[in-house]
């Protein structure tokens, strides 16, 4: 038996290395085959590269870099690409990504939904190389309807979040954004602004615990990491104190009804005298009043303002 088990684990090794290294013998430059080692030396790496890695030689590169690009400003030839994108397929990976990182002397750059306005989470104007970490592969939402809460992995969108939390309740609620492609890691770090905000607060108002991988590559919660840094990355910025992996939500109650509209008017329609009003009533309206304003153009010349009313 003991023989048996001494050949499986060696069988197995033998396996692994040869599963790590054999990116070695592809064209790739250093830096690539460096990190791509270094994942699999740092962590239990066994799927197959071609599913996690991506480098500008594969063909899949572009569609893997813009799937989630949300400013197609940073999408041109000429703006600077990573040397290589990596999808870890666990949260033991994201680990090591900032141990070898570290080590190798590249940037990070995190990215879980891509909707940030300057396109940090996929481009760099810094000398150094960059290397993107796109966490979409860890999209998991656990919902606890009888406690009042959810985990979201870092991946899952404002929208599956949504849907998952309707699946187990239909009274039941979380306070973020409008867009239902909104990555919740990147749309909680920078506070996630919604149409529930009047009565629930923020998003980050509403997140009980958290799970980090810090700048020395450990996975923190909110007792490890300490109040300091969990108020910090609850609205502090993406990428700024650690790469969060999941958020604990604190769900709210929902009425059954939610009434929608919107009002177009046009500056000739009297729209700058609805805003000036709006802007004197707001702060007195009932907490289940949400209005939104959005100014767009009319045929390229006039202003039109849209009012949306959350009741």
């Amino acid at each position: 038996m003991a023989i048996l088990k001494y050949w499986l684990i060696t069988i197995f090794l033998i396996f692994s290395s040869t599963h790590c290294f054999a990116f070695s013998n592809s064209s790739s430059s250093s830096i690539q085959e460096d990190f791509y080692k270094c994942i699999c030396l740092n962590s239990n790496f066994s799927a197959p590269f071609s599913t996690a890695f991506f480098t500008p030689s594969n063909a899949s590169f572009p569609t893997v870099l813009e799937s989630t690009a949300q400013n197609l400003r940073y999408l041109v030839p000429s703006a600077p690409k990573p040397k290589l994108i990596f999808k870890p397929p666990a949260e033991s990976h994201v680990q090591a990504a900032v141990i070898c990182a570290k080590q190798l002397g590249v940037q990070l750059r995190v990215r879980s939904g891509g909707h940030d306005y300057e396109g940090l989470s996929y481009v760099s104007g810094m000398e150094p190389p960059f290397v993107v970490l796109d966490l979409s592969n860890l999209r998991e939402v656990k919902v606890d309807a009888a406690a009042n809460i959810a985990w979201a992995q870092v991946g899952a969108t404002v929208g599956e979040a949504y849907y998952r939390i309707s699946q187990e309740s239909g009274n039941l609620g979380f306070p973020a954004g409008l867009c239902s492609s909104l990555g919740i890691g990147g749309h909680i770090t920078g506070g996630a602004y919604g149409p529930m905000m009047r009565k629930y607060g923020l998003g980050a108002d509403n997140v009980e615990d958290a799970r980090i991988v810090d700048a020395r590559g450990r996975i923190l919660d909110r007792q490890a990491m300490g109040e300091d840094l969990f108020w910090a990355i609850r609205g502090g910025g993406g990428g700024s104190f650690g790469i969060i992996l999941s958020w604990k939500l604190s769900l709210v109650p929902m009425p059954s009804v939610v009434t929608v509209f919107t009002v177009p008017k046009t500056l000739v329609e009297g729209a700058t005298g609805i805003l000036y009003k709006w802007q004197n009533v707001a702060d007195k309206l009932p907490e289940e009043l949400f209005i939104r304003v959005v100014i767009s153009v009319v045929n390229g010349i006039l202003g039109e303002i849209c009012f949306i009313l959350w009741l």
